[in-house]
């Protein structure tokens, strides 16, 4: 079932950063958590070592019920820590790759263009390449979301991609975008030498250019040593494309609305 885009209802969602990639909001009724990460500073040992800098802007008690997880996938500390992991099992619904879900008890995996109803809200998954073309046979499978419902507008949320082309595809699937949460902050721990592994602040202006008028919520750009590209340097450059009245780059904890 397919509910129609709503992208001519002005209609807005209330959010808050937690930090990273973890991003709390609104949506048709539901309490909806991306990402979740919420351990203190510390490192995480394996492969790549990577290091969280700060911890949460907001404890997890203080999130409510939550009813549903958007996980872009669960093989990287910096998109699913130690609480993190305990977070998902009082969730209602957690919605992710079906890697994940195989790993994961009560996970419910999707694969790319499959979708599926939450509440009032019809989730579709959709591609994500996490580094350059070939990187899933390193980085593993990555997944990003479409959510829709009437009267709501239609929220991408990109998941740890890094191509452009990926973003062009699914604006030709799925049709025009009001709200657009993009992982930015050019995560790279050389794995594939200089190329970054989610969207940098050039990418991410060509993903908004080809996202139309859809406003963009920044994610993912700060608390952890491998986002080599601060959030100012992406303010910097949507400034410079002529894009800064669509940008929004949330201050840690706060809430605040995207209309």
């Amino acid at each position: 079932m397919t509910i129609a885009s709503t992208s001519s209802v002005s209609s807005t969602i209330r959010a808050r950063l937690i930090g990273g990639p973890t991003l709390q909001f609104g949506y048709a009724g539901l309490n909806i958590v991306i990402d979740p990460t919420f351990d203190a500073p510390g490192e995480y040992e394996g492969g790549i070592t990577l290091r969280k800098l700060v911890g949460p802007a907001v404890p997890a008690a203080d999130l409510g019920t939550i009813d549903l997880v958007l996980l872009s996938h669960d093989q990287h500390a910096d998109n699913l820590d130690t609480s993190g992991r305990e977070l998902l099992a009082g969730a209602t619904t957690v919605l992710s790759t079906p890697d994940a879900a195989s790993r994961i008890p009560g996970v419910t995996g999707l694969v790319p263009w499959q979708t599926t109803l939450v509440g009032a809200a019809e989730v579709e998954a959709v591609p994500a390449l996490h580094g350059p073309n070939g990187a899933e046979e390193i980085s593993g499978p990555v997944t990003g979301f479409v959510l829709r419902a009437p009267g709501a507008p239609v929220v991408y949320v990109s998941g740890d991609n890094a191509s452009t082309d990926i973003v062009a595809e699914i604006v030709e699937r799925t049709g025009p975008i009001d709200i657009a949460v993009l992982f930015a902050g050019a995560a790279n721990v050389g794995r594939f030498g200089d190329v970054d592994v989610t969207l940098n602040a050039r990418t991410a202006v060509i993903a908004a250019q080809l996202l139309g008028a859809a406003r963009v919520v920044a994610v993912h750009a700060e608390g952890w040593d491998h986002f080599s590209e601060t959030p100012e340097r992406l303010a910097r450059m949507f400034d410079r494309a002529g894009l800064a009245d669509r940008l929004t780059i949330p201050t840690r904890g706060k809430w605040f609305e995207v209309a």
